[in-house]
């Protein structure tokens, strides 16, 4: 949950299931160590609830990951030159797009995310900013290959990733994930991404389990959307949110809680819970400064510039696809 995304309560009304979400859940609820992929938080209804999260007082990552954009967003802009295609990984509500197309004076902006309508919601809320900006939204997974629109293909472009939102993938996935940025955007791109840094463990665990049970619910939300989509008889109310850190990982772990045995069905497919036992829903790791420039140099990426809050609690990157090394 480093990274947007109506009533908590099910329709009743069986929505079209993406294939890839059946999938992942029924492997994820029939693996020894049950686990469903971040990705999935983001219905309609996830998604907003992930903007109030970055409201919350507890959660900090917002605040410092704008103040930085707002800070150094020339600096970016001296680097990069203007005219660039503003391409945002898993944009949201764009919340703090403004904040980078002001400075940089970008040929178009290229939004791309899971979630459709959210997507094309805040699309149409940003226009009324940047008139005479062709937006071009792209719903996707950005995790697999995107293709992006003929306008854009071959403009320069800088890619923006904010929020620590690389923080969510193990390292080898998120290199994955660097390298296939890369391919998207091109050689000569940048990339512009947040990474959080690890700090006290008391602090992350208010950020990830708020007073106001915003993230709780938050996580709960998957839940109703696999009852929703996959035909499921989860009785939500049996779990509960837990959000602990690992530390040997240098994580915080989300996980839902069986606070009792359960047994419900999915897509048809039956499947049992002991009290106690979790699905492990999100995983969100904390990078020192050498370990996010090995992560950025792995997916391909040379950082050229990097800022920090004055507690480098967190850190703004900028890096540049480099061509691919043969040999050391």
């Amino acid at each position: 949950m480093d990274a947007p995304r109506r009533g908590a309560v099910d329709s009743g009304v069986r929505a079209i299931a993406d294939p890839d979400f059946r999938d992942d859940v029924l492997a994820g609820l029939a693996s020894p160590i049950r686990a469903i992929p971040a990705r999935w938080f983001y219905d309609r209804r996830g998604s907003e609830l992930f903007e109030a999260i970055t409201r919350l007082p507890e959660y900090y990552l917002t605040r410092a990951d704008a103040s930085l954009l707002e800070r150094h967003a020339a600096e970016v802009a001296a680097v990069t030159g203007a005219g660039r295609a503003v391409v945002e990984f898993g944009s949201g509500s764009s919340a703090k797009t403004p904040i980078l197309l002001r400075a940089v004076a970008p040929s178009s902006y290229v939004p791309i995310d899971i979630s459709g309508d959210f997507l094309r919601h805040s699309a149409a809320e940003l226009q009324p900013l940047f008139p005479d900006l062709p937006i071009h939204a792209v719903e996707a997974d950005f995790m697999v290959p995107v293709r992006l629109p003929e306008a854009v293909r071959d403009a320069p472009k800088l890619g923006f990733f904010p929020g620590s939102t690389i923080g969510n993938l193990v390292a080898g996935t998120g290199v994955d994930l660097l390298r296939r940025m890369k391919d998207t955007l091109g050689l000569g791109s940048y990339l512009l991404i947040g990474m959080d840094r690890v700090k006290n463990p008391a602090v992350l665990l208010r950020a990830y389990d708020d007073a106001a049970g915003v993230t709780a619910a938050f996580n709960l939300n998957l839940l109703h959307r696999i009852n929703r989509e996959l035909g499921g008889t989860i009785p939500v109310e049996a779990f509960r949110h837990r959000a602990l850190w690992n530390d040997p990982l240098g994580r915080i772990e989300m996980h839902l809680e069986a606070m009792r045995d359960v047994a419900f069905d999915v897509d048809s497919k039956r499947f049992t819970m002991r009290a106690g036992e979790t699905i492990h829903t999100e995983n969100s790791h904390k990078y020192g400064p050498r370990d996010a420039r090995l992560l950025l140099k792995a997916g391909g990426w040379e950082a050229v510039r990097e800022w920090t809050d004055p507690d480098e609690s967190f850190a703004l990157i900028l890096a540049v696809a480099e061509a691919t090394r043969v040999a050391p």
